[in-house]
């Protein structure tokens, strides 16, 4: 197949590579030139351009079979949201309504979902987040959707988790930094997926969903803060964090959710078997591997 992903990075870039060495033609677009030779050195061609700019797309080569559509607001707020998820999904339907892909994933987030009960989530839950941020994600799932309801363009969403892997990862970071917090009672849930399981659901996906879906990208074991840094703890050595009003927690200045995203659509539809089916494993593949760099001493 020949594959374009656009704002290929830190998944990206691995997605792009395990797709080459499954023979497929593989093409990435960004920005900007910063990670040219990262993204070439993963056996995939690079092509500069702005899916936030229509023009930008003009010069790029067509057609293609898969497109995915992994951007990233870079860390900012509602205006570079808009321009990069909202902006440039439509950008990139636009472009490609004449010669349509057979697939188009985009990468969502479980950022969509603003429950903060601690209950269950599956996708048909309802997609009511407070932040600006997460409505605009909202408002880019319904432009693919329609897409695919009024001219069956080929749109999957996938809503993904909290990312982590090498050297990602927040409560970990937080943690072995000796920064971290545990919020309230700890009872706050976290939602996680390994970087190497969120590469082969973008895989399955491409080769195996279907147009018009909506599957949640998320690891087997919701867990709480509480349960997680007590793991932690006990894995590493270290003390637990010490307890935060969720005023005076790090994580004030985001949104506080609580919810448990279930991934049943994803394993069922898909097949998926996790590399990594909970914290536990992935988190310790991670420690191990930060030890073994010299880049932290847990002795």
């Amino acid at each position: 197949m020949k594959v374009l992903i656009a704002g290929c990075g830190y998944v990206g870039i691995p997605l792009g590579a395990a797709l080459s060495k499954g023979g497929h033609e593989v093409s990435a677009c960004n920005r900007t030139c910063a990670l040219q030779a990262e993204i070439e050195k993963a056996g995939v061609h690079f092509l500069c351009a702005d899916i936030g700019n229509r023009s930008s797309l003009d010069k790029l080569p067509t057609p293609f079979d898969w497109v995915v559509d992994m951007v990233s607001a870079g860390g900012g707020g509602a205006v570079e949201y808009r321009q990069a998820y909202l902006e440039g999904a439509k950008n990139l339907i636009d472009w490609l309504k004449s010669r349509p892909p057979r697939k188009f994933v985009f990468t969502s987030s479980t950022a969509v979902y603003g429950q903060d009960d601690g209950s269950q989530v599956k996708e048909e839950s309802p997609t009511d987040p407070a932040s600006e941020t997460g409505r605009i994600l909202v408002e880019t799932e319904r432009v693919l959707m329609e897409a695919f309801q009024t001219s069956k363009f080929p749109s999957i969403v996938l809503r993904v988790a909290g990312i982590y892997g090498p050297d990602r990862g927040y409560w970990l970071r937080q943690f072995l930094k000796n920064q971290a917090v545990i919020e309230g009672n700890g009872d706050r849930c976290v939602n996680m997926v390994h970087l190497d399981d969120l590469v082969q659901v973008a895989i399955a996906a491409l080769q195996s969903a279907r147009p018009g879906q909506v599957y949640n990208v998320v690891d087997d074991e919701p867990v709480s803060q509480l349960h997680l840094f007590r793991w932690l703890s006990d894995a590493t050595g270290k003390p637990m964090p010490p307890f935060a009003p969720v005023s005076n927690a790090s994580a004030r200045s985001r949104l506080v959710t609580n919810k448990r995203v279930l991934n049943r659509r994803l394993k069922m539809e898909l097949g998926v078997q996790f590399k990594y089916s909970t914290f536990r494993q992935g988190l310790t593949a991670e420690i191990q591997r930060l030890e073994q760099i010299g880049a932290v001493d847990l002795a």
